[in-house]
């Protein structure tokens, strides 16, 4: 059931604290509940170019004591309340999130906050969790549609852009990470101005913030390190391929993209609405109708497009039979240039931007979705009305614009190609 807040639109309010920490609340009255993310500008993007894993091992870590509070006291209260708690590590972001009954609102921003601030990064957890990070990086080594992602990212980007490099990190540069490197992390990017505490919820907005100002008192800004450099990142003019042998596997899996254009692009409306017809709309747009309905081909068969702080990329991604892989692959190539070529119908300009506008209802519906929304639109600096103004935006694109996109972008000739799987058959 939509919350009156979404019908209304959000009214969120937004607060600077004196220290640059930046609080966003949004008051619903719909279930006695409330969100509480906490996001600082510290993700994958801001570690050593050498280290890569560095701020996906402190994401891991963060949650496993404070100064004040052990693991187990953390853990226990967790349990006790019924909350779960989440720590996401991404390319420019790390975020802490949890949802709480309102009765337990205090207490849980209390916890959120310490362990943003106040992380003591325990020498035991560490070893424990440095453990688990290598594990999981050898079970990646044998994950066809993890070797073929990691692989695009790198021929799009290369290995030293922040984008090309593995988010997990390596074998070789985790197994150099000590506890020490998560400790300058968090001293070189945790503070009040990376700070954006969103708080979506039964709970008023004078008390959240006069809450979330008490919790952070006394905590300042360090100079710190710098933001990433994030050069631009131009289009190939060549085709370029290549096949991870993965043995032992019944699937083949598919990464194919562009490098295309940063977030606060102008155009970014018109490349969200072209990728919708691409591989998004109804099972998959374009290529879910080709692939996976009228072929049978893929198990699964979608196209993504992320535009960031830098230029991010559009991919498309395909699981199939390693028998069907040069089919697949064709197929793809085929609704790209169709695609780039011709533009899209009427047609599926108005279905998608009817898909489009009628998810961001859907996707405003549980104060967890309010949070994540308004601290996207923080990060981006889209406006604290960016729910009422997003419908407008999608209105407006026009046939010709996501022409131009397309063909500016949508070239099988120029694009990179990763496939991972046993060798073919």
């Amino acid at each position: 059931m939509t919350t009156p807040a979404v019908q209304r639109g959000l009214s969120p309010s937004r607060t600077v604290l004196d220290n640059g920490a930046v609080v966003l609340v949004q008051e619903t009255r719909t279930t006695p509940a409330v969100t509480i993310t906490a996001t600082v500008q510290a993700g994958g993007a801001f570690e050593p170019a050498d280290t890569p894993g560095v701020a996906f091992l402190t994401g891991r870590v963060l949650d496993r004591g404070t100064t004040s509070r052990s693991a187990d006291a953390i853990a226990e209260e967790l349990d006790d309340r019924g909350v779960s708690l989440r720590v996401m590590t991404a390319r420019h972001t790390m975020a802490v999130t949890c949802t709480c009954l309102s009765e337990d609102f205090d207490a849980l921003l209390a916890m959120v906050v310490d362990i943003v601030r106040n992380p003591a990064f325990p020498a035991a957890e560490f070893a424990k969790r440095h453990i688990e990070c290598m594990s999981a990086l050898r079970q990646d080594e044998d994950n066809p549609a993890v070797r073929a992602a990691e692989a695009l990212f790198e021929m799009l980007y290369g290995t030293t852009h922040p984008y090309g490099r593995r988010a997990k990190g390596t074998l070789e540069s985790v197994a150099r990470i000590t506890r020490d490197d998560l400790v300058a992390h968090h001293r070189s990017y945790f503070s009040p101005r990376r700070l954006s505490l969103v708080i979506a919820g039964d709970v008023s907005a004078p008390r959240s913030i006069d809450r979330a100002a008490a919790e952070l008192d006394g905590w300042s800004s360090p100079s710190g390190g710098s933001d990433p450099e994030l050069p631009v990142t131009p289009q190939v003019e060549r085709r370029r391929e290549i096949r991870i042998d993965v043995p032992g596997k019944a699937q083949s899996d598919i990464a194919y993209g562009f490098v295309t254009i940063r977030r606060s692009d102008p155009r970014y409306y018109a490349y969200s609405v072209m990728n919708n017809v691409l591989g998004q709309f109804g099972l998959g747009g374009r290529l879910g109708d080709n692939i996976r309905e009228r072929q049978g081909m893929a198990y699964y068969a979608y196209s993504a497009i992320d535009p960031s702080i830098g230029e991010g990329p559009l991919f498309v991604r395909a699981g199939v039979d390693p028998a069907n892989v040069e089919r697949a692959v064709a197929a793809i190539d085929h609704e790209i240039r169709t695609l780039g070529r011709d533009g899209p119908t009427a047609a599926e300009l108005t279905q998608s931007q009817q898909y489009l506008i009628g998810s961001i209802p859907r996707s405003l519906e549980t104060n967890a979705g309010i949070a994540s929304f308004l601290a996207t639109s923080e990060q981006f600096g889209l406006g604290l009305d960016y729910d009422r103004r997003l419908p407008e935006h999608l209105r407006a694109v026009t046939l010709d614009e996501i022409t131009a996109a397309a063909r500016e972008l949508l070239d099988p000739d120029r694009a990179a190609v990763a496939i991972a799987g046993p060798a073919s058959v």
